[in-house]
């Protein structure tokens, strides 16, 4: 690293001069352990991980339990926070070590603040660690406390008795960073209780942090005194009690406005953030796929819904910056990030019998995942439908996933005791409804068809909107609804794997139709959009061997 030049602010932990600069241009942040090394160099040297062991070790060698007296904070309070202090000769507190845990509840670091100056540092694997006191709190109750501070968390469980509370790690700029972080931990929680200084930055910090739940969930806390430490040391512990209970306000985004008032807004080009289709055919019907938007594709078995789904994400990847959110039921998340990996290699890379380099493998794996835009859903045991949209959430929220794509639908209603499947799929669905509303997400969805008279849909048959599972909840809640019609079992081999894809509904312009024939190639395992005319040359060469009620007649109807 070399010598060190200056202090400089830190991006990450929001600190505002605790990231130095050294001689080789690489900066080591000594708030959250933040490393960033020069030009080509990316792990950490040796010297400063270690280090980092050491203060760490030292650290955890040190102090006692003991009440922080000046604070009125009493010895019980800081055992069960694990809270230790250290003195001097003549028994004057002079630091505090706050114990901060990683998602495992395993102690892999400290905050050490020294009381004189109000100072601090961090020591073991910053990084890593969650909310202060999170560790505390594994089971699911109706509120949870977030203070701005160590000691005001402290302050505040003492004053409110078993409440869960916890803190963020570096005060109000931190915030909103440290909740993302936490958020499926917050969000087990009925009610989120934003208890922060009542400041400016305090204040602008409980509205972004308010954002990332849904609306009512969230209560900012209005007290008269700056923090619940000022309440505790001025022995107003009641007042603290009642305003606590009393005046938490419920965080409501605001959404009611006259017409009038919408001048600005109205004359102004909105820009709606989308991704084209990869497909020509589609493209032109659809305008692409937006933000805010439910899409729903829906097939019979063996249509191939996944392998286009797939396609899709690989493609949001591959022409957008933005993070994709993956939860693909009925497949293991190897198969999923493998057939990622064989769409970039132009090869199905999930297949057994597929050969390939290590290099070639190399390639694909860092093409598709390095800069840490996939995420997938491990949904390996149980779980259920509230579980699954937490996941959701957490993908939008925490990860900023924009565009998540859950395949399918129907395993959700399978898997739950519902009883009337109807109702259920009514049920999952208006819930998906509201998320992608409430999270502006693109959120595409997978779902089975219900059987219909005179051919299946196995052998291309057309779909249709009466086709979709449920009171047509699926339908009128959807935004855009693609059938895919495939005859998985015809002779001709251009026939079989080819996919049409139909638009049945489409909110955003009303053109519907026949929109894209899409070819499987088996070599490659990739689809690719071929013309109609393609279509038409095999009918033609095959048609005295071809009944009239075979997938020939069915794509040549299609297009009339």
């Amino acid at each position: 690293m070399g010598k060190y030049i200056r202090h400089i602010a830190c991006e990450e932990c929001g600190s505002s001069d605790a990231n130095g600069v050294y001689e080789d241009g690489s900066t080591w942040c000594f708030s959250c352990h933040t490393y960033k090394g020069k030009e080509g160099e990316s792990n950490m040297p040796t010297s400063v991980a270690q280090a980092i062991k050491d203060q760490f070790e030292f650290e955890s060698s040190k102090g006692t339990v003991s009440a922080i007296t000046d604070r009125r904070i009493n010895a019980e309070t800081c055992k069960k926070y694990n809270v230790t202090v250290t003195t001097n000769d003549d028994g004057d507190i002079t630091h505090h070590q706050y114990p901060y845990y990683d998602k495992n509840n395993s102690l892999v670091a400290y905050k050490t603040r020294e009381v004189a100056s109000k100072g601090f540092r961090t020591s073991g694997s910053w990084p890593i660690t969650g909310l202060f006191g999170q560790q505390l709190f594994n089971s699911p109750s109706k509120f949870i406390t977030i203070c701005e501070g160590e000691l005001d968390a402290l302050a505040c469980h003492q004053m409110l008795g078993n409440y869960p509370v916890v803190s963020i790690r570096n005060g109000a700029a931190s915030a909103l960073k440290d909740c993302k972080r936490s958020l499926q931990f917050l969000d087990m929680f009925d009610n989120v209780v934003i208890c922060f200084d009542t400041d400016t930055a305090g204040r602008k910090a409980s509205q972004e942090v308010a954002d990332l739940f849904s609306p009512g969930k969230c209560h900012i806390l209005t007290t008269a005194l700056k923090d619940p430490c000022e309440y505790l040391i001025t022995g107003k512990s009641k007042d603290f009690v009642s305003e606590w209970f009393n005046n938490k306000k419920q965080y409501t985004p605001d959404g009611i406005v006259c017409l009038a008032d919408m001048w600005e807004s109205l004359s102004e080009k909105e820009d709606i953030i989308t991704v084209d289709y990869p497909w020509s055919g589609l493209q032109h019907l659809t305008y692409g796929m937006r933000l805010g938007e439910l899409c729903t594709f829906a097939a019979g078995t063996g249509a191939g819904k996944s392998t286009t789904v797939r396609e899709l994400a690989y493609h949001v990847l591959q022409s957008s910056p933005y993070n994709i959110g993956m939860l693909f039921l009925e497949e293991s998340v190897k198969r999923t990030g493998l057939a990622l990996l064989g769409i970039h290699a132009n090869k199905p890379m999930h297949l057994p019998t597929c050969e390939y380099t290590d290099e070639e493998f190399k390639e694909a794996f860092e093409a598709v995942s390095m800069d840490r835009r996939v995420f997938l859903f491990d949904h390996f045991g149980s779980w259920g439908i509230d579980q699954l949209l937490s996941r959701v959430r957490f993908m939008a929220k925490g990860l900023d996933c924009k565009f998540i794509f859950l395949d399918h639908i129907s395993i959700i209603v399978s898997s739950q005791e519902f009883g009337d499947e109807r109702r259920a799929i009514d049920e999952v669905m208006t819930k998906l409804r509201m998320l992608v509303q409430e999270l502006n997400i693109h959120l595409g969805i997978v779902t089975h068809l219900k059987r219909v008279p005179n051919g299946g849909h196995e052998e291309g048959h057309h779909v249709s909107l009466s086709h979709l599972r449920g009171s047509q909840g699926i339908a009128q809640l959807s935004d855009m609804v693609l059938g895919l019609e495939r005859d998985s079992q015809n002779e001709d081999e251009l026939v079989r794997n080819t996919t049409l894809v139909r638009v049945l509904k489409n909110r955003f312009s009303g053109d519907t139709g026949p929109a894209s024939y899409l070819r499987y190639e088996r070599v490659t395992g990739r689809q690719t959009e071929i013309d109609r005319s393609e279509i038409e040359e095999g009918d033609e060469e095959n048609e005295e061997e071809h009944n009239p009620n075979d997938t020939t007649e069915l794509f040549e109807s299609v297009m009339q």
